[in-house]
């Protein structure tokens, strides 16, 4: 599988990334084994997760994505070598002091980090959210130093506008300090204002690798929600009611259509969307059953003619 540049960070990663929200949440960890071990089979290299993962959870403190991926490495120890790591800092992990891109909890949340995935290095680590009472200098410091010391190879933010990305821009550049170099915005055929435009420009401009969460707006865009009578249907389907508009239904018939004409799914076709998007490198997608992670496979062989990104792109607008 070919492989794309992560922005500036020396990186390459397949043109899709796992996303490890539904470990220890909507999957247990045998389960999120048998989906990595078929992930990493179709020739995908990249998992995301984040320190708050799946804290929401009743009884859970969050860590519990970062623990399964970590016990999946020690379990097949030629995997650390395979794979590259996306972790996050900064969402509110619950205790007070426990949030935010200070210099302080940086420095921690990358050891909690650390230690839970079992390894030395984080590969990518991001910024969850921008964080008003931190300056950016402070936290970008701290990435200075976990880089220095080893412990991160490059940085990116998730959750950033424009104005906050270019600000970050600025300090590093001024101060000599690492620059978020990828970021992870919210971005789907159903979710495109917050990206396209005044984000996708600065991310062009500067040469910053994008990864995109709710690739598939919660489950939406692989149709299985297309009446309300349908939201029951799983843990996540309270949150695509507000996608059964008009534009949201003309959306899913368009998918329909393209996908009729590849052979494929209306999921497999949103995320093929993504990954022709220019100014994406890879969209993140979760699965939790093996049959959905040959779906990313499918996205990844996609080859979406004029006419088809035409269609996806007047019915999504």
């Amino acid at each position: 599988m070919q492989k794309r540049s992560l922005g500036r960070t020396g990186l390459s990663i397949a043109p899709l990334v796992f996303g490890g929200n539904v470990f220890g949440w909507t999957v247990d960890e045998a389960q999120s084994f048998a989906l990595l071990d078929a992930f990493v089979d179709h020739g995908f290299d990249a998992i995301d997760t984040a320190d708050v993962y799946s804290g929401w959870v009743p009884g859970n403190r969050g860590g519990e994505s970062e623990t399964i991926i970590g016990n999946w490495l020690k379990a097949r120890p030629s995997m650390r070598d395979r794979v590259t790591i996306f972790t996050k800092v900064g969402m509110d992990m619950g205790p007070p002091g426990e949030k935010g891109l200070s210099a302080r909890w940086i420095t921690q949340g990358a050891e909690r980090s650390l230690s839970r995935l079992g390894i030395e290095t984080i590969d990518l680590y991001f910024s969850h959210a921008f964080d008003p009472e931190t300056p950016a200098e402070e936290t970008l410091t701290a990435y200075d130093r976990l880089i220095e010391a080893g412990k991160v190879r490059a940085v990116g933010a998730s959750n950033f506008t424009a104005d906050q990305l270019a600000a970050a821009l600025g300090v590093s550049r001024e101060r000599d300090l690492p620059r978020y170099d990828v970021l992870q915005p919210e971005y789907s055929l159903v979710e495109r204002d917050g990206f396209e435009g005044a984000v996708a420009d600065l991310c062009a401009a500067e040469g910053i690798g994008v990864v995109t969460y709710f690739s598939l707006a919660s489950g939406f865009l692989t149709g299985k929600y297309r009446s309300e009578a349908d939201l029951g249907r799983s843990t996540r389907g309270g949150r695509v009611a507000k996608y059964l508009d008009a534009r949201g239904l003309a959306t899913l018939d368009a998918l329909d259509a393209v996908a009729a004409r590849h052979g494929a799914t209306p999921g497999a076709v949103a995320l093929a969307w993504l990954i022709a998007q220019p100014a994406v490198t890879a969209p993140i997608a979760s699965a939790t059953h093996v049959g959905q992670v040959a779906e990313f496979a499918r996205a990844a062989e996609i080859v979406l003619s004029d006419e088809d990104v035409a269609a996806l792109n007047n019915a999504s607008a």
